[in-house]
């Protein structure tokens, strides 16, 4: 009986950890990402007006956690001793990234605005939090390594296999945006193509490694980040 209630008690722990609004926190910083994705997304595609609108708009909404949260946070957080200087990392970074948003260095901002998804995700690893953006962010870890590293890999003797050992990486974290997808997720009309789309990325380039065509392969890289950045700024 021991034994059950434990099993039952460790269920539900881990549905909460997975849940997509685990808890008021947790909750909070989901609905803060949105802004924050936009930033991100304007800012990498050198959009001056929109990105400043995003990031004051992230920065607002991360204010608010950390005047309702920082003080006396709920449960999981309550017994993190670095919680609020988390929170303030983060603020740090938003109001970094405005000051080169505003002297027009985006590419810069966009790199700055990079560091706040590892500070939320850190934030949530150490409280045994888990939600939907960090198997998002898992894929993008992947898929940066590919697009930085591929070019030299496939000036190597065995860059085929190498790109392939990446591609294959992708794949599977790629199956687990769809399987661990929650409900308010998959119920959007617009997730299911939009997971399509990044799917077929990496078939393409899985055909185009096979064909050991260095060129085709190339340009199959060059289109993986595209369907990513259309999930990511939805669903991140």
């Amino acid at each position: 009986m021991k034994l059950k209630k434990a099993f039952i008690s460790i269920l539900g722990l881990m549905a909460c950890a997975t849940s997509w609004s685990a808890d008021p926190v947790t909750e909070a910083m989901t609905s803060a990402y949105t802004p924050y994705r936009v930033a991100l997304f304007r800012t990498n595609s050198n959009s001056q007006s929109e990105s400043e609108t995003a990031v004051v708009q992230a920065s607002k909404a991360w204010q608010e956690i950390i005047s309702t949260y920082a003080k006396a946070p709920p449960a999981p957080y309550d017994r993190d001793k670095n919680f609020a200087k988390s929170l303030a990392d983060v603020a740090a970074v938003y109001e970094r990234a405005s000051l080169e948003i505003r002297a027009q260095k985006l590419t810069q901002a966009h790199e700055t605005l990079e560091n706040a998804r590892d500070l939320m995700s850190e934030m949530r690893r150490r409280n045994n939090v888990i939600v939907y953006s960090d198997h998002m962010n898992a894929y993008h870890a992947e898929m940066e390594h590919m697009l930085s590293e591929s070019p030299k890999w496939l000036e190597q003797p065995n860059g085929f296999l190498l790109v392939m050992e990446k591609q294959g990486a992708m794949a599977f974290l790629a199956a687990r945006l769809k399987s661990e997808a929650p409900s308010a997720v998959t119920s959007d009309p617009a997730f299911a193509p939009a997971l399509k789309a990044l799917e077929q990325s990496l078939t393409a380039l899985r055909e185009a490694i096979l064909t050991q065509d260095a060129a085709r392969v190339r340009s199959a890289i060059s289109k993986i980040k595209g369907p990513y950045s259309q999930l990511f700024l939805k669903f991140g």
